[in-house]
C-alpha cells in the first residue's frame, strides 16, 4: 500500500510539473504577448511565482518518492536472496529527471530572481531578457519531461 501511495504522490507530482509547463508554454505566455510589457511581465511574474513554489514541492515529492520505491525493490530483491540491477527505463528515468531539477533548480534560483529584481525595479528590457530565458529552459525541461514519459510507458 505504502509503494502504491509513493507512486500515486509521484505520478501527481509529474503530472502538475509537466501539465504546468505545458499551460505556461503553450497557453499563457502567447495569450500574454498582446499585453503591454509591464503587465506582460508582472502577469508572468506572479504566475511563476506560484507555479515555481508548487514545482519545488512536486520536485521534492519526485525524488523522495522515486529514490524510497528503487531502494525498496532493491532491498526486497536482496533480502529475498536475488540481486538488484535497475532496469534501463528506470536509470533513464532517474538521470534525465535529476538533470531536469537541475534545471528547473536553475530557472528557480537564478532567472527567476533575475525577473524578480527587473519586475521590482520596472526594468522591462532586464525582464523581458529574464523571461526569454526561462522560456528557453522550460523548453528544454518540458523536452525532457515529454521524453522520461515517452521512454517509461515505451521500454
Amino acid at each position: 500500500m505504502l509503494y502504491n501511495t509513493l507512486k500515486l504522490a509521484h505520478v501527481l507530482s509529474i503530472i502538475v510539473w509537466i501539465g504546468g509547463m505545458v499551460f505556461a508554454h503553450f497557453f499563457l505566455r502567447p495569450a500574454a504577448q498582446s499585453l503591454e510589457p509591464p503587465l506582460r511581465l508582472r502577469l508572468m511574474h506572479d504566475v511563476l511565482q506560484r507555479f515555481l513554489g508548487a514545482v519545488t514541492v512536486a520536485v521534492v515529492v519526485v525524488l523522495v518518492s522515486g529514490l524510497w520505491m528503487i531502494g525498496n525493490v532493491a532491498r526486497q530483491a536482496v533480502q529475498s536472496g536475488g540481486s538488484f540491477a535497475m532496469p534501463l527505463d528506470w536509470t533513464l528515468m532517474a538521470t534525465l529527471g535529476i538533470v531536469m531539477m537541475a534545471i528547473f533548480g536553475h530557472i528557480r534560483f537564478a532567472l527567476f530572481r533575475r525577473l524578480q529584481r527587473a519586475v521590482a525595479a520596472s526594468d522591462w528590457p532586464a525582464g523581458g531578457q529574464a523571461m526569454a530565458a526561462i522560456r528557453q529552459w522550460v523548453a528544454v525541461n518540458l523536452g525532457l519531461g515529454v521524453a522520461i514519459v515517452v521512454i517509461t510507458l515505451l521500454l
